[in-house]
């Protein structure tokens, strides 16, 4: 309440002074235009008069005068006439004049004086009058006598006071409605709000459960509520995350967390900062009208790494792609991030178009991803790209090389195929570093690999790194397979690593994952009925039973097989026709390469060739949403579906299938998944297929959908405790681990 009388009173009274002034001035305009109009009025009237009283001046008709006077001494507010000589004698004047005006008035002396017309205000027996005179002329020209006009003003007096009557009432309303305006204004924008946040903040002090406050809708609040709420959600994560190193602690688990993650490696790292380099970045900076937003790009990399990054005032590398990126870099292209708490750095590096198009959707995904993946589509390999793909590494290199500059021993975490050239080059120039690299994507096996006109360049340029990890131990073998015959190197099957002129590279598999079940977010968890009611109003019709598949648009993840697998599924199982309907979230990837624009045309006409062989008025086999969509959005999908099809023709371990495990928080739902994924050798109680067998995986469909619920529940709480256990943060923490134990000869001179 003091807060609000404190922001009210000065309003009003500020109001209250406006509003008075304003009212001053409103009636003393008001009063400048009634006299003006009476002043007008008795000129017009005396000009009127002023002949005729002259012509019986001049033949002394004074009986005419008075006749004349006596006339017009009854019209509105005309109080009366009077005619005088030149020498101020009254000579006829109007009845209630005789008494009033006695003398010769002030404004006909003037008026004589003056030659033309004289007015005045008086007053006269406690009565505003207004008096003006005209000068009579004789015919010689000389001055005959006055024609005085008496008006009675006391009406202007009346109407003035009666004006201020209505502005002060006016003025006093207007205050009253602002002042209460002001006082909601002021609750909704600042009492209620910082109320809110209070309580929030007492509640988060004292260890209460809390729920976050609701969002300032206003710019005023806003900041202070943006703030809070990270700062909360900061305090709250902590928290969160004592209380599970507690529990852990008391079970005995060993269970990784984000916090498990950030201070076992920071005792790892002993104080040494991090350096990583992605193509993709963490944070992109997106122009959306006249402001700059910041976009978060899906990536279970960020979740991973970035609680490290912050631990150790790391800095992460990285091709920067948003619109508006270059305007928030400093000039070593560097800002801070995250954006609302910034813990660690985050270095951009800049590609023409012609360098991007060659080196990572020319060499890197027409040329190394087709290579990697038994997908039966042909790798295309271009001088022009290769070419770009180096002069790309190089400029990675250089940015690295930078950040790294005057630390001893550094440790660098290089993410996937764009990168193969980088840990020799890094390498050259820092042997004290410690380099690893994920290969994100499957390894061939040695005879595919040779196609690469440049595999010499690309696996010295590997041999680099002092760790290279892969998702499974057979893309390790195939990896140590090339090596052995395209390289003169000591293969050491034994450790699993490569000797090359004195260098040595260990070789692991390290499966990644994804967070792990409890870790999808609160705002993100609905009951699977409403999911259910969701994702039905979404397609536009009523089926008992539901399938998904999450997929970028890409040629080795097998949509265009799934779908004939559908289609076999209700051949084969008419029964379920109308009953159950398959739902492709399709994210449409890479569609500046002719074969993924062309992949996407194929999986359109396919759903359409499909739908129209079978669907009915109210019903189709399936529903095709050819857009990304949000996590929570993936995620309400995965939860209402009875099924869910991982049917990849090769990946490296494909992470929808942990996502979709995760996210099955009520025990139920099936996995149908590829016999050529990494996530098949961690997920055996899913329905295990090989993709090109239409029918085995048409038959997969029915066994999924006529599974009993117990079978289904205990092949579901099996995979949620794998990925459970073998989360994206074990991931992060053994690859980090594997390289932090690397010793390394630091060589005279370096990281000066």
């Amino acid at each position: 309440m003091g807060l609000r009388l404190r922001l009210v009173v000065p309003l009003v009274v500020s109001v209250a002074i406006v509003s008075t002034l304003f009212a001053a001035y409103q009636v003393r305009t008001e009063q400048r235009h009634l006299r003006a109009d009476l002043q007008h009025r008795a000129e017009v009237l005396a000009e009127s008069l002023q002949e005729t009283i002259e012509y019986n001046l001049e033949n002394h008709s004074y009986g005419n005068l008075r006749h004349i006077v006596n006339r017009f001494g009854h019209r509105e507010h005309l109080m009366g006439t009077a005619v005088y000589d030149d020498g101020g004698r009254l000579l006829a004047a109007s009845p209630e004049l005789e008494k009033l005006l006695p003398e010769w008035p002030r404004a006909a002396q003037k008026a004589v004086e003056e030659g033309s017309g004289q007015g005045q205000f008086s007053e006269a027996e406690r009565t505003p009058l207004y008096i003006y005179a005209v000068p009579l002329t004789a015919p010689d020209g000389g001055a005959a006598g006055t024609l005085v006009l008496v008006h009675n003003a006391a009406y202007i007096s009346a109407e003035i006071r009666q004006l201020w009557s209505d502005e002060l009432l006016r003025a006093l309303v207007q205050t009253f409605f602002i002042a209460v305006i002001a006082v909601l204004i002021i609750r909704w924008t600042f009492t209620a709000p910082i109320a809110r946040i209070s309580s929030w903040v007492r509640s988060l002090r004292t260890g209460d459960v809390f729920a976050p406050p609701p969002p300032a809708s206003n710019g005023l609040m806003e900041p202070l509520a943006h703030e809070v709420t990270h700062l909360a959600k900061s305090l709250g994560a902590a928290r969160a995350a004592a209380e599970e190193e507690a529990r852990l602690r008391e079970a005995g688990a060993s269970l990784w967390t984000a916090e498990r993650l950030r201070v076992g490696i920071r005792g790892k790292l002993a104080n040494s900062p991090l350096f990583v380099v992605s193509n993709r970045e963490p944070y992109e900076h997106m122009r959306n009208q006249n402001s700059i937003q910041v976009v978060v790009p899906a990536s279970g990399l960020v979740t991973a790494l970035e609680p490290i990054l912050i631990a150790c005032d790391g800095t992460w590398i990285a091709l920067g792609s948003g619109d508006a990126d270059r305007e928030v870099v400093d000039a070593r292209d560097c800002l801070r991030v995250p954006p609302e708490h910034p813990q660690y750095t985050l270095r951009r590096v800049w590609l023409t178009p012609e360098e991007f198009q060659g080196y990572y959707l020319g060499f890197a995904n027409e040329g190394l991803w087709p290579l990697c993946h038994i997908a039966h589509t042909r790798p295309i390999f271009r001088p022009e790209d290769w070419n770009h793909y180096r002069l790309a590494n190089h400029k990675f290199a250089e940015a690295a090389l930078e950040e790294m500059a005057g630390i001893e021993s550094p440790l660098l975490l290089l993410q996937d195929y764009h990168f193969a050239l980088l840990p020799r080059l890094i390498k050259e120039q820092r042997p004290d570093a410690r380099v690893a690299i994920f290969w994100h994507i499957p390894w061939p096996n040695p005879e595919a690999f040779r196609i690469c006109p440049w595999q010499r360049d690309l696996l010295e340029g590997l041999l680099g790194a002092d760790l290279i990890g892969f998702h499974v131990q057979a893309h390790c073998n195939n990896f140590l397979e090339t090596v052995d015959r395209a390289l003169e190197a000591l293969t050491e099957w034994d450790r699993f690593s490569v000797n090359r002129q004195g260098h040595l590279t260990l070789v692991r598999p390290f499966p990644i994952s994804v967070a792990g079940p409890e870790a999808i977010p609160a705002a993100e968890q609905s009951d699977r009925d409403a999911d259910r009611r969701y994702v039905l109003k979404e397609i536009g019709f009523e089926v008992p039973f539901l399938g998904v598949g999450v997929d970028r648009v890409d040629y080795t993840k097998g949509i265009l097989e799934r779908f004939r697998a559908v289609e076999h599924f209700f051949e084969e199982y008419s029964a379920y026709r109308g009953q159950f309907s398959f739902v492709q979230i399709a994210a449409p990837s890479r569609t500046g390469i002719q074969r993924y624009h062309d992949l996407l045309e194929e999986v359109e006409a396919e759903a359409a060739r499909i739908n129209g062989k079978f669907q009915s008025n109210h019903w189709r086999p399936i529903v095709l949403r050819r857009r990304h969509h949000g996590h929570a959005e993936i995620n309400r999908f995965y939860r209402a579906a009875d099924l869910c099809l991982v049917t990849s023709l090769h990946d490296g371990m494909n992470l929808v299938a942990k996502e979709f495990v995760a996210a099955r928080d009520d025990d139920q739902g099936v996995l149908i998944l590829s016999d050529f994924t990494g996530a098949a050798r961690e997920l055996p109680d899913a329905l295990i297929v090989n993709p090109y067998d239409v029918a085995q995986v048409a038959a997969a469909i029915a066994a999924a959908l006529e599974m009993p619920t117990e079978q289904r529940a205990s092949r579901m709480r099996h995979m949620r405790q794998v990925v459970k256990e073998n989360n994206v943060y074990r991931w992060a923490g053994n690859l980090l681990t594997a390289l932090a134990d690397i010793r390394v000869e630091k060589a005279e001179g370096v990281g000066a």
